[in-house]
């Protein structure tokens, strides 16, 4: 092998090496997020549909559940404070926008409960961070 042919090597190798390194940075950094703030959480059963998370988070003398508006939406769960929305923490952007609805029909604050599956779904708290400081979040763990 030539000199010019283990130069070209090194330089791949050098280029290999620092790519791997940069892109296992971004993955650690990324899927290991911690909110900036510490949110109100709690830890509930695993495996339960979303209205099992709503009426066991929502209690009466909290807050109403299933809030009717004049346009047939429903605020799934409204306190004094709050126009709250439920939902996975996938379904993020989902759960974000009607937050922002339901607060703008009631005149409460907006808010979110965002379902955790795995800890990996702490990445969708860091999006809805971004669209909004106007929009308080709330936890539940259910893994």
């Amino acid at each position: 092998m030539g000199r010019r042919a283990k130069k070209n090597k090194n330089k791949y190798l050098t280029f290999l090496i620092s790519f791997i390194m940069i892109l296992s940075g971004v993955l650690y950094f990324g899927l290991n997020y911690v909110p900036k703030k510490l949110y109100e959480t709690q830890t509930m059963s695993a495996g339960k549909n979303e209205a099992y998370y709503v009426t066991n988070w929502c209690h009466p003398s909290f807050g109403q559940r299933e809030f009717l508006l004049w346009d047939k939406t429903r605020v799934d769960c409204l306190t004094k404070d709050y126009a709250i929305e439920f939902d996975f923490a996938k379904k993020w952007a989902e759960s974000a926008g009607q937050a922002l609805y339901y607060g703008k029909m009631t005149g409460k604050k907006p808010a979110v409960v965002l379902i955790l599956e795995t800890p990996n779904d702490l990445k969708y708290v860091k999006r809805v961070e971004k669209i909004s400081s106007d929009i308080q979040i709330f936890l539940v763990k259910a893994f």
